[in-house]
């Protein structure tokens, strides 16, 4: 009843904001969403920039603000997020996806605790753009693509730019994907639920698209290069977290699919196809 009720007021709010303009879909979050930096011919990009592939920018326009590097904390704590909430608008959406850096705990300026206060930087999101009349969107954190066979520390994310090929091809893998978030991927579901907001499961989205693709299958959503298989990237990497082009679209696709049900006025300016897609495959 609670989910019916929530979708019914989203729908409301997005139908009147449609007849008037533009509805523009915001982005916060971390390094797997984010903006890449490509003046260098790097083929890594985040999720959010293939966001727009999927629907017609016409009617529905994404506008990502996810920083490499970021946590709930400091996303805030930078003024990122009062940047972002000075330019929604009524019926705009804001999609909120942290948890990859919030866990670091040796880093006092991104570190926040499930349960707690993780937990209270989710809910401002939540009811700041509420207050702004915007719809607010939670979702957990994508998948770290961890077969692993032995339970080992995750390294911080933003350094696995600096590993190249040879210095993860010795890590022995199982044919189970092993979750690397714990309570990180818990807490947005249940602050959704307090505050009565949509919520997409793209833990879950992300966990099955990897576990399908298998351990060979998987390696090719993310930045794993051979030694001089990419010209930007001559002694290749090994980088479970980050997105290739590839993988960018492949997740942008079913995360766009869970978006519309939520929002299924969106479905009208959403297409499953990328053809007509200015960011290159």
């Amino acid at each position: 009843m609670k989910k019916i009720l929530m979708a019914a007021i989203a729908l409301l709010v997005l139908t009147a904001a449609t007849q008037q303009k533009v509805t523009t879909i915001f982005i916060i979050g971390d390094s797997t969403a984010a903006k890449k930096d490509l003046s260098k011919g790097s083929p890594e990009r985040g999720w959010g920039m293939a966001l727009q592939c999927f629907f017609d920018e016409d009617f529905v326009r994404v506008d990502n603000h996810a920083v490499n590097g970021r946590s709930s904390k400091s996303f805030i704590n930078e003024g990122r997020w009062q940047k972002v909430l000075e330019k929604i608008k009524p019926g705009d959406i804001v999609i909120i996806q942290f948890g990859h850096n919030d866990a670091k705990k040796n880093d006092e300026k991104r570190y926040t605790i499930p349960g707690s206060t993780f937990d209270a930087n989710l809910a401002k999101f939540v009811c700041e753009t509420r207050e702004k009349g915007g719809i607010p969107v939670l979702m957990n954190p994508v998948v770290r693509r961890n077969f692993s066979k032995d339970a080992k520390r995750v390294n911080d994310d933003e350094s696995l730019r600096n590993t190249t090929f040879k210095d993860g091809g010795k890590t022995a893998e199982g044919e189970v994907l092993k979750d690397t978030h714990g309570q990180y991927a818990v807490a947005p579901r249940h602050v959704a639920d307090s505050l009565h907001c949509l919520f997409v499961d793209a833990t879950k989205i992300t966990h099955d698209l990897e576990q399908s693709l298998g351990v060979e299958g998987s390696k090719k959503l993310h930045m794993w290069y051979l030694p001089g298989e990419h010209p930007a990237l001559p002694d290749g990497r090994q980088d479970n977290t980050h997105y290739n082009i590839y993988g960018a679209h492949e997740v942008a696709r079913r995360l766009s699919v869970a978006l519309c049900e939520e929002f299924p006025l969106l479905r009208k300016y959403h297409s499953t196809t990328d053809k007509q897609c200015k960011m290159e495959k």
